[in-house]
């Protein structure tokens, strides 16, 4: 956290609009992909320059232009000249710490969100920043590295040729936020998971371990939920919108990918409520355990009070004490101690203390 306010503070003082990357660079070389299609034709290629995507601004086909890598500036910034994007909006693209939010610029709709997905080889989940751009043929994605959710939605343009071929961008821009709220799904199923396993072992035998996998949900939790509460707010907006580049068609679309939105807040929400009572009942069970092992101390040393005040007695060293002198004694204390010690057992047994 400390590392990422630095990077943010590079921001302090700069004027308004001035293209500066806050993130962490996570791509060597920025990535440019096409997909350009209608009912009939698809066109699927990787772009050298950033040139070559200029055309498709005016194409009469409909057009996906992806950006894989938001450090290269100057890739950015042509993009956004040629195609007419205010340098507010680009300053937001390159700023990976923005929030989601939806604004409506009258050319184009700019939206941006929060992608979760699951990196399998380091067996841990990504946010990334998503921002869309939705113009009048044309859908722009800039995301910040290479990989993403959005396979689904590339086979459906291959195959799919009478829906989302033969819609236009809006349907598009839709089902690629629909693919990063059902991400959410997959992500949370996994922490349902391991809730499951955690909550297992609480039950049978919680350990320091077992509390510091909660701590690490607990903090997964929290950052799916900073990402994941805004898409509310967002898709409100986008089904609400006004624009001609929003199809009236799509609106009902957009209110389904609100309702699963819904849901996934739902399920976060959940998952902190079952995180913070999971710590509770380690608490109480580690409190528990500690109060069962003080009970048992303190019947031992009360079963040995009286026992240590007999012992005590005869180990004073006075010479007129008539009990040391008879040939029985020894043996009669011993009687004597035993006799309390299990006098005081029965009695703690009835009682269900022990």
């Amino acid at each position: 956290m400390a590392g990422h306010s630095k990077k943010v503070s590079k921001k302090i003082g700069t004027a308004a609009g001035t293209l500066l990357h806050i993130g962490e660079k996570k791509i060597e070389k920025t990535k440019i992909t096409i997909i350009d299609y209608d009912e009939e034709n698809l066109e699927e290629k990787t772009l050298e320059f950033v040139d070559e995507c200029f055309p498709y601004k005016d194409s009469p086909t409909k057009t996906w232009i992806n950006i894989d890598g938001l450090d290269n500036l100057e890739v950015i910034e042509k993009i956004g000249i040629h195609f007419n994007i205010d340098y507010l909006v680009l300053e937001d693209i390159v700023n990976t710490t923005q929030r989601p939010k939806t604004e409506d610029y009258g050319d184009y709709v700019f939206t941006v969100l929060k992608m979760v997905y699951r990196n399998q080889k380091r067996r841990k989940f990504t946010i990334e920043q998503v921002s869309l751009i939705i113009g009048s043929n044309y859908v722009i994605s800039f995301q910040e590295k290479e990989g993403d959710v959005f396979n689904l939605v590339r086979d459906r343009l291959r195959k799919d040729k009478k829906r989302i071929r033969s819609s236009g961008p809006d349907y598009l821009a839709y089902a690629l936020i629909d693919t990063i709220v059902d991400a959410y799904f997959i992500e949370l199923e996994h922490y349902d998971e391991k809730l499951e396993k955690i909550e297992n072992e609480l039950l049978r035998h919680p350990t320091p371990h077992t509390l510091q996998n909660l701590h690490h949900l607990k903090r997964d939790i929290i950052l799916i939920r900073k990402s994941a509460w805004p898409l509310r707010e967002v898709l409100s907006l986008l089904e609400r919108e006004d624009s001609p580049l929003i199809k009236k068609t799509t609106h009902k679309f957009l209110r389904d990918v609100y309702d699963h939105a819904i849901q996934v807040i739902d399920t976060i929400e959940t998952h902190r409520d079952m995180i913070s009572s999971m710590q509770d009942i380690y608490l109480s069970s580690i409190s528990n355990k500690m109060n069962e092992v003080m009970k048992v101390l303190t019947i031992i040393a009360t079963i040995f009070i009286p026992l240590t005040f007999i012992a005590g007695v005869y180990g004073m060293n006075f010479d007129f004490m008539p009990e040391l002198s008879w040939p029985w004694s020894y043996p009669l204390v011993w009687l004597a101690m035993i006799g309390i010690g299990l006098v005081m057992f029965f009695f703690f047994k009835r009682k269900k203390w022990i």
